[in-house]
């Protein structure tokens, strides 16, 4: 073979190799694509509200195929109306991602009020339907926010209508989002509540959050895949000795649920 020929078949195999990755990296992206938008979506926690459910740090997949897609479920918002491929719909206390029109963000709370449901909340106790839930003290801890903030709370498991119990916490009874007027879910709609009772941002604030449309929900959260304190970037990895918490890693976000008797 001269050296021309060589030279020649050297530049077609490093087209043929250029190609061949160029393809590779196609197809990776493709399926990470199709990877988020239809099966599970990665999320980080950058606020207290849920806490100590999700903390601030914690990272965690939600599913996008448990409820369906909606129309913010994709990487770009699409003009879909309600939710599609939905053959499941989301229940009374489910922990939902979902889409906050009056903000642009995306918020996670959990599902407190279903369509046609009455809320409202009296001295600190919460209301469905006229019925006030049970809820029972289970510890005292202190609670620090998004601004380093720390406050003292008391812990409650609080047990939905259909016996599904999830911990709440409390600076008192008496912040300004304990004493509420009814609120009446209406069809196609959702209320949403953080965990973390006086320190969430939700739909008892109808002009920051209100009554979240079902189209609007991202998806369930489900588990928490990593966690560290104070919010510091997961890619600085000589911090993770001392601030990763490891009791956290791999979990469910549903292990606090009990059923009662």
């Amino acid at each position: 073979m001269s050296q021309t020929t060589a030279t020649k078949a050297d530049k077609k195999a490093n087209k043929n190799e250029l190609r061949d990755t160029v393809v590779v990296i196609v197809e990776a992206l493709v399926i990470a694509l199709v990877f988020r938008t239809f099966l599970y979506q990665p999320f980080s926690i950058p606020t207290a509200s849920m806490q100590s459910t999700l903390m601030i740090g914690d990272y965690f997949v939600a599913s996008k195929f448990a409820w369906g897609l909606g129309k913010y479920s994709f990487p770009i918002p699409l003009p879909i109306n309600g939710r599609i491929l939905a053959f499941a719909e989301p229940k009374q206390g489910d922990i939902a991602v979902f889409h906050n029109e009056p903000t642009g963000e995306d918020y996670i709370k959990r599902i407190i009020g279903m369509p046609g449901d009455k809320i409202q909340m009296k001295q600190g106790r919460l209301y469905i339907n006229d019925v006030e839930l049970q809820r029972v003290q289970v510890g005292t801890g202190s609670d620090v926010d998004s601004n380093a903030d720390p406050q003292p709370v008391t812990l409650y498991n609080e047990t939905l209508p259909d016996g599904v119990v999830h911990t709440i916490q409390e600076i008192s009874d008496d912040q300004p989002l304990d004493n509420t007027a009814p609120y009446v879910v209406p069809p196609g709609h959702y209320f949403m509540m953080g965990d973390n009772r006086d320190r969430s941002a939700d739909s008892r604030v109808l002009s920051q959050v209100g009554y979240v449309p079902a189209g609007n929900i991202i998806g369930k959260a489900e588990a928490r895949f990593f966690s560290i304190k104070d919010n510091i970037p997961p890619w600085q990895v000589w911090q993770w000795p001392a601030n990763v918490r490891w009791d956290r890693m791999i979990q469910s976000v549903y292990q606090t649920y009990t059923k009662t008797p």
